[in-house]
């Protein structure tokens, strides 16, 4: 518990100047963490990085993590992300018969999921930023103040199992705590930013992130059991890697984002 405290004190002291000047350097560093992430999951699958299905995945994920602002850069190319995906999956397919099923096609399908599942999560969580810090510090308080919940609140009165199979510390009355410690967390930011135009909405989005989050963290602790890994990865000390401490804002920055642009 102590290595996680340093830890984390470490990694928010870091990373939290990042996002609250935003621009560039949020830009790079997001690249990173996603390039990481990218990294923990052909690990887990026993791919190499270093080889053609590994660049091919990789140049892919960079594609699309390009920010509206550089738009530009692809449309110079007249081409769209779904056209680079579209390319990359053939690409993968055509490497299957290229290596005589020695690269198979349930890797390629991984390759692709993890893609999809690693870009699209970092990329919607540069555009919360960018559509403004009070949504992002409110994305992070709703992730932290469920797992936290979950975690007490499940240490103190939890008795029935989540889903043992998946996560078998995970309780019931954990995952309501978190509800409900993200939902008043979310209220005592709203009555100090005003972030949203009604306490209704706030209540709703809220509970829809945390049950989401929690289900990103399910996801993530699927990939491991199933790969019979105990953490993503080891750059953060006890804390594990990039995608244990990102799983839950990978599945909400999505739902978020498309929040605000149709409700909002």
């Amino acid at each position: 518990m102590k290595q996680r405290i340093i830890t984390g004190f470490i990694a928010a002291a870091l990373f939290l100047p990042i996002v609250i000047f935003g621009g560039f350097p949020f830009i790079i560093v997001t690249y990173i963490l996603a390039t990481i992430g990218l990294f923990e999951l052909l690990r887990m699958k026993r791919l190499r990085a270093f080889s053609p299905e590994g660049v091919i995945s990789f140049l892919l994920l960079w594609a699309l993590l390009l920010p509206e602002t550089y738009a530009h850069w692809l449309e110079s190319l007249n081409v769209t992300k779904s056209e680079w995906l579209s390319l990359a999956a053939l690409l993968l397919l055509v490497y299957t018969v290229v290596t005589k099923n020695a690269f198979t096609f349930d890797e390629a399908g991984f390759l692709f999921l993890s893609i999809l599942y690693v870009g699209f999560g970092f990329y919607y969580f540069m555009e919360i930023r960018f559509i403004g810090l009070a949504y992002m510090v409110y994305a992070l308080f709703t992730i932290w103040a469920t797992d936290i919940g979950a975690y007490f609140i499940g240490r103190a009165w939890g008795k029935r199992k989540l889903w043992p199979e998946i996560s078998p510390n995970k309780t019931v009355e954990g995952s309501i705590g978190g509800i409900v410690c993200a939902v008043i967390v979310a209220i005592v930011y709203q009555l100090c930013t005003n972030l949203f135009d009604s306490f209704g909405i706030l209540i709703v989005m809220t509970v829809v992130l945390s049950v989401f989050g929690q289900l990103g963290d399910l996801v993530e602790s699927a990939f491991k059991r199933h790969y019979g890994v105990k953490d993503s990865g080891n750059i953060l000390p006890g804390h594990g890697g990039i995608l244990d401490r990102f799983d839950s804002l990978l599945f909400i920055a999505p739902i978020l984002v498309v929040f605000m642009t149709v409700v909002l």
